[in-house]
């Protein structure tokens, strides 16, 4: 009839994008980021522990490197470097920090290509904690990372086991400015590849060689003789290894050591203790359980100006025992 308009037309809306199939891979920036993810529920507004972390990992590095980040229901969040509020890149002095979360759901399963995508634009990092990419982190991951960031002041590699000497070569190289640094159970950190840390990292002041297995005595005397000035911070746990020649050395060079963990190094015995009690005024706390050849007599220097030590005095040792044989007696009478 005249006057009437056409019918309708059905238009079907465009295919929905399908999340990825790779497993482990988070969804960044899709609209539908969070979606069908095992133990999620959109429509009561339940998430799993994967999709609600991998939102929060996307949302805390979106705002970063820019674009935009999909929220759990699908909105797009614009990033402070998109849109028309777009603001300038970070630049060199901007206190910037990019941690991988320790979940274990995610921090392992981010694969290579996820990593290089959120740091490939990223300049001016002053912290980078990639621990939980233990597993499959390399050099190849890692150097250029380095080498865009040389103002980078603490990393932290513990257990990244998969690196070499080149990877530590290029942040001494690369990152003059290095503060801490922890290479906890990295087995392959060996005593030529510290000499170059020393050699480059003048402000290094927290250090953490935690179960590197490879280190002897000469390698932390360099360290000592070299950085020791400045050194605040020093783990040398579980290196059987390390004796009293490295521990009376870094007595003499660290003035301003405050922390120093020697757990289970057997090798060490009073005499570097009491060297640690001569040199050592700005000592806060000593690490010494499982040291079976430092007696008690070294230790009471130590004790009496307030060190917190991890290893009780003898007397407080045989109170304990005593008052377990008397059957948890709340008052026991001892006479030494």
């Amino acid at each position: 009839a005249r006057g009437c308009s056409p019918a309708p037309v059905w238009v079907p809306p465009p295919p929905r994008p399908q999340p990825s199939s790779q497993p482990g891979c988070l969804p960044f920036r899709t609209p539908l980021g969070l979606q069908e993810w095992p133990g999620s529920d959109l429509s009561s507004g339940k998430y799993s522990q994967r999709a609600s972390t991998g939102y929060q990992l996307r949302g805390r590095v979106g705002s970063l490197l820019g674009g935009q980040v999909a929220s759990p229901e699908g909105r797009l969040l614009p990033g402070k470097n998109s849109g028309p509020d777009r603001q300038r890149l970070p630049g060199p002095r901007d206190q910037l920090r990019v941690e991988v979360p320790p979940h274990p759901q995610v921090g392992p399963q981010i694969p290579r290509a996820a990593l290089a995508w959120l740091l490939r634009d990223a300049e001016g990092l002053q912290e980078l904690a990639l621990a939980p990419c233990h597993e499959w982190l390399s050099d190849e991951d890692l150097v250029p990372v380095l080498a865009r960031n040389p103002q980078l002041r603490s990393v932290a590699l513990a257990g990244c086991g998969q690196l070499s000497r080149r990877a530590l070569g290029a942040l001494a190289e690369g990152c003059p400015r290095l503060q801490r640094l922890s290479l906890a159970h990295c087995d392959w950190v060996d005593g030529l590849a510290l000499r170059g840390l020393a050699d480059r990292c003048p402000a290094l002041e927290e250090l953490d060689l935690t179960a590197c297995r490879q280190l002897k005595d000469e390698a932390i005397v360099y360290l000592a003789q070299r950085r020791g000035a400045g050194l605040r911070s020093l783990s040398l746990a579980v290196n059987a290894n390390v004796g009293d020649t490295a521990v009376q050395e870094l007595a003499r060079n660290c003035p301003e050591l405050e922390h120093l963990d020697l757990t289970g190094c057997l090798r060490v015995g009073s005499d570097g203790v009491r060297t640690l009690a001569e040199y050592c005024p700005a000592l806060r706390s000593l690490r010494v359980r499982h040291c079976h050849h430092v007696a008690e007599p070294s230790l009471s220097r130590l004790r009496k100006r307030g060190v917190d030590i991890d290893v009780e005095p003898p007397l407080h040792q045989a109170l304990v025992l005593l008052q377990d044989m008397a059957g948890f007696a709340p008052f026991v009478n001892l006479q030494v």
